[in-house]
């Protein structure tokens, strides 16, 4: 069973001696990420440096293979599952072996049952505690936070994932770029998928409006992790970037489309640097609706991933209590979900949010729309 993020941070090496963990990272499959995590790695084994392949995930690409063939490549690990005989990255080869770089392709990736974890990057977070430093990749749909956004944009839920919390530990970020025209010829070339495939998925996953939308979304998350670089400098250096700490807040209910709304508060607060608290107020209706208790956990674990303050409260009314929390905490930013559109509904929503602004000190108050259209 892996271990909470809490666990992680408490077991983390001090910051000065930590291994270096380098990400390279796509908006799709092909922009080149593994190419260029390979290109480094044969320029730093020319160099002196001890460098293994930990697993590279070529996918039939020649190029791929060719350059993985000029580093030295741990033997993977052969488990067998229900009949058929799989293998996996060997985590405790890495940590025997024990090189100054290890590549560990495809950081999403789930393991088969039998392995030291279920995940790759619960392996990752081993090899860097055992001072090894790691090369990996990952595609920016594979970031638990963006997961409702990329099916907003694409359509595809995203089933593999890492959580938010773990990327936090990258030192250093790559972004593999490629013009979306130019990803839709080499796809139309077989040099991803083979022909045959090739047309469909030109069709669907990257159609041209997909490609931008992913894109930005990549090019967005690298911008946050240099500005967290760059924070990190300054304060080392005894010139902290001067200051206010926000507090945002974001109130959530059983509804599946909270998943969307606590994406997008954690993004906002990710972007300035704010502490993020997810709220739910519990009034005494999801206990009757074990459909609704079930969502309503599904959303918690998706904010505690996200690195939320998660508080669970409860009172007879929602904006009282919310009121209340925000004067207590001092709550710089509060964020609502708005679904309600007509009808009677939509006026029980304005009165709350308006009981809400009558008791809540002052407070910024961001209303989104929680549904992924």
């Amino acid at each position: 069973m892996g271990n909470t993020p809490e666990q992680w941070r408490k077991e983390a090496p001090p910051s000065n001696k930590q291994a270096v963990f380098k990400l390279f990272v796509g908006y799709a499959p092909g922009v080149g990420k593994t190419y260029n995590m390979l290109s480094e790695a044969i320029r730093r084994h020319s160099r002196g440096e001890d460098v293994v392949i930990g697993v590279i995930e070529s996918h039939g690409r020649k190029p791929i293979a060719e350059l993985a063939r000029q580093l030295e490549t741990v033997p993977r690990r052969k488990l067998e599952y229900k009949g058929t005989l799989y293998e996996e990255m060997d985590v405790d080869a890495i940590l025997a072996r024990k090189p100054r770089v290890v590549l560990i392709d495809e950081l999403a990736h789930t393991n088969t049952e039998g392995s030291r974890h279920r995940k790759r990057y619960e392996d990752v977070m081993d090899v860097l505690e055992a001072n090894i430093d790691v090369l990996s990749t990952l595609n920016i749909q594979h970031i638990e936070s963006l997961t409702p956004m990329v099916l907003k944009i694409t359509g595809v839920q995203v089933r593999e994932t890492v959580p938010d919390w773990f990327l936090r530990r990258v030192n250093e970020i790559v972004m593999a770029d490629l013009t979306p025209e130019a990803l839709q010829q080499r796809m139309s070339r077989g040099d991803i998928y083979p022909v045959e495939r090739a047309q469909m998925a030109l069709g669907r996953f990257f159609r041209p409006g997909n490609l931008i939308a992913l894109r930005e979304l990549a090019l967005q998350q690298v911008a946050n992790v240099v500005d967290r670089s760059l924070e990190a400098f300054l304060k080392q250096e005894g010139e902290p970037r001067p200051a206010v700490r926000e507090r945002i807040a974001v109130a959530v209910n059983s509804s599946p489309s909270a998943l969307y709304l606590i994406a997008r508060a954690a993004r906002m607060a990710a972007a300035i640097g704010g502490e993020f608290f997810v709220v739910h107020v519990d009034v005494g209706v999801v206990h009757d609706r074990p459909d609704r208790l079930r969502t309503l956990a599904e959303n918690i674990r998706f904010a505690r991933n996200l690195g939320a303050i998660v508080v669970e409260l409860a009172g007879r009314s929602v904006a009282e209590v919310l009121a209340h929390f925000v004067r207590e905490h001092h709550i710089t930013q509060m964020v609502f979900g708005h679904s309600a559109r007509t009808g009677w509904q939509r006026y029980i929503y304005l009165s709350a949010i308006h009981k809400f602004l009558r008791d809540a000190p002052a407070v910024n108050v961001h209303i989104m729309t929680q549904q992924a259209k």
